[in-house]
């Protein structure tokens, strides 16, 4: 019962254990490391007062405000050392709920971590992947994988999170593209996905050899715009430092060429086509792979990362589902099916049946996470999301986790006046209006540069500064954890659950029983993806009785699996046993669960 009377239930506990997250986060990451740091600063105040003044409420208020804003002025996003210390530090303070495990090094030496969080045996409760980093550009998704685990296990002690502990597993892997992400932390900043492995990409036979150049010496790569009679380019009505493609059919003319800053190291006509960071995590996965692309490899699944995480997938059978934070969005957005789509022999969209439960999951995280204006965020070949749903056969859920709002020119007259009307809604023009406002630093200017290929010709260095429009300030990762946490518990109690009810017995001619019951899907997911029907890395729902050796069945099979069970879904199921004593019925499949019944005829 809760305070006032009202009976608490299931989904009332997930709906508090939410709200618990950033208090007990605040207190483990924020207070508690305080507290450490003022016990060895030299004190006017004796250990008594201090301790008294702990008991005062405003105290600790201010306390509380105090660090918040000190960390806030010093928390950035994690490299991998950090990273690795987070985890380590999450396994030594909760040895009970979690392991980690470094699946394989990258090619360059760095752990492709997993942490496994639950209690008691984690390997027969339903599982959900929450999986980070597949675009090594991408450093919010990391913060979204590692920040989920910390969230979750600072709560752990509640009620509600403790019960969602013992009946959910979770396999958190905050970053999958490591080297490409330490990119970000680099004398020279430029998006990369790439791992470490040297790749011809230009297919010359050399390797490595035409990368990026700063050319201004900002420490960013960015862009070159080149003024050419046969450019492609023209600048944007509403904002001149914003290019966009010039329309023939609307009788435009380009003014400018738009390359990479860099130049052509190796003399073949192209610019930082064959520079460090080879093959991508996202663009080298098994369904619809991507051949002879850059970034994709010779073939897919090449990669130790690559190979190491989805060997541990198939080797999980309980995972039911598969959060992933990287570039596209089907929660937002959610896959709708498209009969044309499946009309060949391999399925290329969404089957009918699982659009049902991707539309609750895009609901549930609409719920939770209230950013609005979503851009469109589709799938790319090779890509992870789409492994997990058509390969891997379980339900696939992809976000970005965040994007810009959309900007609205202000009313006031005066700075009504400071831009122009944006007609086309181009969502260049409305970031880098957001970014001024909220004071970011998001964009290089044009300035001119002598250019080597360009000899004579007005070049330019500018646009965006590399990561910003898919990684927001730091300041607000940590509500965007709490919000992207709420959604992951939620999901995962809705999860498949297998049940045995009415169950009866009937005492027969000749010592012979008729055992009844019905098994039910108490979850709001189906037991498993229509897609997964013919999957063997998955598995049905199986029925089994044991019999005792004075017993015999009769009629009924001791095995069955059923071809799927939906949300809510029920079978009853009969069965006429010879004999005395007990007899044991299980069911369930990893993924959902299972329930145990001794009856005694």
């Amino acid at each position: 019962m809760s305070k006032w009377g009202k009976p608490v239930t299931r989904s009332d506990e997930i709906e508090q254990a939410g709200d618990l997250f950033l208090a007990a986060s605040l207190f483990q990451t924020k207070i508690q490391p305080l507290v450490r740091v003022l016990i060895i600063i030299p004190l006017n105040f004796s250990i008594f007062k201090l301790k008294s003044n702990f008991m005062n409420k405003r105290y600790l208020l201010l306390l509380a405000c105090l660090v918040a804003f000190l960390q806030g002025q010093s928390q950035s996003y994690s490299n991998h050392a950090q990273l690795s210390q987070r985890l380590k530090s999450l396994e030594s303070a909760n040895t009970a709920l979690v392991k980690l495990q470094s699946l394989a090094k990258t090619t360059g030496g760095k752990d492709i971590w997993v942490l496994e969080i639950g209690s008691g045996d984690r390997s027969i409760h339903p599982a959900v992947a929450v999986v980070g980093g597949v675009e090594g550009s991408h450093l919010l998704g990391q913060e979204l994988a590692i920040g989920f685990a910390e969230k979750l296990l600072a709560a752990a002690k509640t009620d509600s999170i403790k019960n969602v502990l013992a009946s959910t597993t979770f396999y958190v892997f905050p970053n999958v593209s490591p080297d490409a992400s330490e990119q970000y932390f680099d004398k020279l900043k430029y998006e990369r996905s790439g791992n470490a492995t040297a790749t011809d990409d230009d297919r010359d036979g050399k390797l490595n050899e035409d990368p990026f150049d700063d050319l201004n010496g900002d420490g960013h790569i960015t862009w070159l715009r080149i003024e050419d009679a046969t450019g492609k380019w023209k600048t944007h009505p509403a904002d001149a430092r914003i290019l966009v493609p010039a329309s023939a059919e609307k009788g435009e003319k380009g003014k400018y060429l738009l390359i990479s800053e860099g130049i052509d190291n190796d003399k073949d006509g192209k610019f930082n086509e064959d520079g460090e960071g080879g093959i991508h995590f996202n663009k080298s996965l098994t369904f619809d792979f991507p051949y002879f692309t850059p970034g994709a490899g010779e073939g897919p699944v090449t990669e130790p990362e690559n190979r190491a995480v989805l060997d541990y997938l198939f080797e999980r059978f309980n995972v039911f589902s598969v959060i992933t934070f990287g570039p596209t969005n089907n929660l937002s957005d959610t896959w709708k099916f498209d009969r044309s789509k499946n009309a060949g022999r391999v399925p290329q969209g969404i089957l009918e049946n699982d659009a049902k439960p991707g539309k609750l999951a895009g609901d549930l995280y609409k719920k939770y996470v209230t950013l609005k204006d979503a851009p469109a965020a589709g799938t790319s070949k090779g890509d992870f999301v789409q492994w997990a749903y058509f390969h891997y056969g379980r339900f696939s859920y992809s976000t970005p986790g965040w994007w810009a709002p959309k900007f609205e020119i202000p009313k006031d007259t005066a700075l009504a006046r400071k831009y122009k009307v944006n007609d086309d809604k181009n969502t260049d023009v409305d970031f880098l209006r957001w970014a001024e406002k909220e004071n970011i630093d998001a964009f290089v200017n044009w300035t001119k540069v002598n250019h080597p290929d360009y000899a004579g010709k007005n070049v330019e260095v500018g646009g965006f500064k590399p990561f910003v429009k898919t990684n927001p300030p730091y300041k607000l990762v940590d509500k965007l954890v709490d919000d992207h946490t709420k959604f992951i518990v939620s999901l995962a109690a809705k999860k498949p659950e297998i049940d045995i009810v009415n169950m009866k017995t009937e005492s027969l001619d000749n010592g012979i029983s008729r055992i009844t019951l019905t098994i039910q899907n108490r979850g709001l997911f189906p037991a498993i993806a229509d897609i997964a029907k013919s999957n063997y890395w998955l598995k049905l729902v199986k029925v089994n009785v044991t019999a005792g050796k004075d017993q015999t069945i009769v009629s009924g099979n001791k095995i069955t699996l059923l071809p799927n069970l939906d949300a809510g879904e029920t079978k009853e199921m009969s069965w006429l046993v010879k004999g005395k004593g007990t007899v044991t019925i299980e069911a369930g499949a990893p993924q959902t669960g299972s329930k145990k019944l001794d009856v005694t005829l």
